[in-house]
């Protein structure tokens, strides 16, 4: 009787140990955060997003985040297309392509840059647009969203780009930086921080024309020079709502205090393999626009503006105009 009862306790006792060591494992499983692979590009697309990569460094917040970050749109488009990432700071032409690309496999969760395109000008004769009547532009982009808004505001101005200027679209972003650094330029239209870089090696040029400004005297309400923006798997989405909905969240966060401490953020923004350098940094993100717009916010103005890019090149836009499911919102 006694080995019974010996036998008995002791059996009580090793399943109540592993009933305590399970809970304690599923208490643990509960606790541990959710992690978001989170991918983005070099440049102005990027900036915003440098406090939440900070924070995520020194572990704060409920979320964990591994962050890629990449030099070229192609290479951050295979990681998306392949699943390898949850979510993306991208072009929103890209975007477009995308979503169309894989039959609607992503969505646009907000907007997070405006125009980065400038006309640069050494000298003081381009005061508006009209002023580029007959001149050389030196312009960077051919074939992809640049061309398109430098043709676009032509048109809408009544200047023919085949006809009434001359566009040089031989050179690349940065190269063309280089020649406006080297004052081989007189007019130039350049993205940034590209912009800044240029400006910052020669003092004779000068930004004459804000393009963001100039499209939206000709779209009115119509469209906004939206050139960036969030994407997010739309399997991802579904499973993760309010995981998604707080990266939203702390990416707003985010964009407002890099807005507020630009030579803070420039610091971070070099840290973090955005741009190369934190005092170019600093002085490129007031004109970079970053903003945070979601996507109820910012489907009117991005259904004109893929509709302006479609008008030019449907293929700019993957062939078609996103539908609505393109959109994250909530219903």
């Amino acid at each position: 009787m006694n080995k019974l009862f010996k036998f008995t306790t002791v059996s009580l006792i090793i399943v109540l140990s592993l009933l305590v060591f399970a809970a304690c494992d599923g208490n643990k499983a509960e606790s541990e955060p959710t992690t978001i692979k989170v991918a983005t590009l070099k440049g102005p697309t990027g900036m915003g997003m440098v406090k939440i990569m900070e924070d995520n460094e020194e572990n704060k917040g409920d979320i964990n985040y591994e962050f890629t970050v990449s030099g070229a749109p192609d290479e951050l488009a295979g990681k998306v297309i392949k699943g390898e990432v949850d979510v993306a700071a991208l072009p929103t032409n890209l975007a477009a392509v995308i979503y169309n690309k894989t039959e609607g496999q992503i969505k646009l969760a907000a907007v997070n840059t405006m125009g980065v395109l400038y006309i640069l000008e050494n000298g003081n004769e381009i005061e508006d647009i009209d002023d580029l009547k007959g001149k050389k532009i030196h312009a960077s982009g051919k074939g992809a969203t640049p061309d398109y808004v430098l043709k676009y505001v032509l048109k809408e101005n009544g200047i023919d780009p085949e006809n009434d200027v001359e566009i040089d679209f031989s050179m690349q972003h940065a190269d063309l930086s280089a020649m406006v650094a080297a004052g081989d330029a007189d007019i130039a239209f350049l993205p940034q921080p590209h912009v800044t870089t240029a400006l910052m090696k020669n003092k004779d040029m000068r930004i004459a024309l804000d393009m963001t400004e100039e499209w939206d005297k000709v779209s009115g309400d119509e469209s906004q020079l939206a050139m960036g923006c969030i994407v997010v798997q739309k399997e991802f989405a579904q499973n993760n709502k309010e995981a998604l909905d707080k990266f939203l969240e702390e990416y707003k966060a985010s964009v407002e205090w890099v807005n507020a401490n630009n030579a803070d953020a420039g610091a971070l923004v070099e840290k973090h393999g955005i741009l190369p350098n934190a005092k170019l940094a600093e002085k490129a993100i007031p004109k970079c626009n970053i903003v945070f717009m979601d996507a109820g916010e910012s489907k009117k103005l991005l259904d004109g503006f893929y509709r302006i890019l479609f008008d030019f090149n449907p293929k700019s836009v993957g062939g078609k105009l996103p539908d609505e499911e393109f959109y994250y919102i909530e219903k």
